[in-house]
């Protein structure tokens, strides 16, 4: 009976006809940008502002402005980029995974989940350029035949693993939101004049609503489901590897890759709790983006949540089990070292404040699960700070130990990550419908 009662419940609500749906989502396009929309935009351009006159200071003196040492030799800069990869995943999953799954509450959410998912991988891709010291040559990683003599790719490098992994998951992502936008784009073009209706005639490719048209869009769609699915593994596995080939401690084991994968999507699904939630309140889209879309994401927050939480006592356990000295100090520093106030919140934020979730007022209450959805990616963030930097600065040698403190360059890299994400997220909002609308027709009331 529960269960029947859940599922009677509609996915859209206010009863909305297909011309509806149209006009609600194209409204938002169409209409002024609102108060809170120009006050969003306006802290995304200044933090990326910061984030833009760091990136160049650093780029032009030098990866010395980074608080790095012999010890500490990766900090700041690849916990961004771990973290900003796992942001990602949680677009493929909704729209890749759960469309293969039937899963019908992902239509008002997945337009939104893709578009975060590439300006993730956008954020992502900075920091190994930065790292290399010699952006510019960036180029050199690519395996093409060139005229200097017997250079080619170093596939061992972790940072050829990266550009691979990056490059090609932001390829997949990209084409698999276009063509998902294609109904949508021929839809505005009917409705606009000008420019605009030039603009989106050429990114609907000649859309004429035909049914074999969309035969063969729905066939494409599917094909691209498919071969995206399986990069929500890969991708974060090949990033695991970049530490778990290593032989330091906290870093060499085999758990690695599914506790990433898990770890990714915990983090995905919060920042589209979060994004959703604010999309939800400022382009007035409550119809859309329901309590019953908020239900379900924080059960997969909930379920991620005991995977990650499973993940950090497998950990301890199998280093106290091994009775590798340097195995279990690595993990009892972790706790109670220097940084160990790290540690506690990366287990506050991501073990403690997700049970708050098995209450179902808690997940009917939207400030709440908003707080959630961000204390999550703030302990997801420094678990990445946890993993990299403690296993680090306390190796094998006393003498060797140093500690680490991010400078104000390396602070502000990280803003202006957050000011680029959110900026290329809020004019998104206002140049692309948020909702795919030809998806949303397809799960109306009848």
């Amino acid at each position: 009976m529960l269960e029947a009662r859940e599922i009677s419940v509609p996915l859209i609500g206010g009863h909305k006809s297909l011309a509806q749906v149209t006009s609600d989502v194209c409204s938002a396009m169409d209409r002024r940008p609102t108060l809170w929309w120009w006050l969003a935009f306006s802290i995304a351009l200044l933090a990326l502002g910061v984030g833009i006159a760091a990136t160049s200071y650093q780029v032009a003196t030098g990866i010395g402005t980074w608080g790095l040492n012999r010890t500490v030799g990766w900090a700041f800069d690849i916990t961004n980029f771990v973290f900003w990869i796992g942001i990602g995943h949680a677009g493929t999953l909704i729209s890749a995974i759960l469309f293969l799954l039937r899963q019908r509450w992902r239509t008002s959410v997945n337009r939104s989940a893709e578009a975060m998912t590439i300006f993730a991988v956008i954020c992502a891709g900075i920091f190994p350029l930065i790292h290399m010291g010699r952006p510019w040559l960036a180029f050199w990683m690519f395996p093409y035949p060139n005229y200097r003599g017997p250079l080619w790719v170093n596939f061992r490098s972790p940072l050829v693993w990266d550009f691979f992994a990056i490059s090609t998951y932001f390829t997949i992502s990209l084409v698999f939101w276009y063509i998902g936008l294609i109904p949508d784009c021929a839809t505005i073009r009917d409705r606009s004049r000008g420019w605009r209706r030039k603009v989106f005639g050429i990114l609907s490719l000649g859309w004429d609503g035909s049914y074999r048209t969309w035969l063969r869009y729905e066939t494409v769609y599917l094909l691209l489901a498919g071969l995206a699915t399986p990069l929500v593994i890969s991708v974060h596995t090949i990033v695991s590897w970049d530490f778990a080939t290593s032989i330091i401690p906290g870093w060499h084991a085999t758990i690695f890759p599914p506790y990433f994968v898990a770890g990714a999507i915990f983090s995905g699904m919060a920042m589209v709790l979060t994004l959703m939630i604010l999309v939800r309140k400022t382009m007035n889209l409550q119809d859309y983006i329901t309590h019953r879309h908020v239900d379900v994401m924080c059960k997969m927050v909930l379920f991620t949540s005991g995977i990650v939480s499973l993940s950090y006592f497998t950990e301890f356990f199998t280093a106290l089990y091994s009775n590798n000295p340097y195995e279990q100090f690595t993990f009892i520093n972790r706790a109670f070292g220097p940084l160990g106030w790290s540690y506690w919140i990366m287990t506050s934020c991501n073990v403690l404040v997700p049970q708050f979730l098995w209450f179902k007022a808690v997940r009917r209450n939207l400030v709440v699960v908003f707080l959630i959805s961000i204390l999550v990616n703030v302990g997801m963030w420094f678990e990445r700070f946890v993993i990299i930097v403690t296993s680090l600065h306390r190796d094998f040698l006393p003498s060797s130990w140093s500690t680490y403190s991010p400078t104000t360059i390396e602070i502000a890299t990280l803003v202006g990550s957050f000011g680029l994400f959110f900026t290329l997220f809020l004019l998104f909002c206002r140049i692309l419908p948020v909702i795919a609308i030809g998806e949303v027709k397809g799960v109306l009331e009848e």
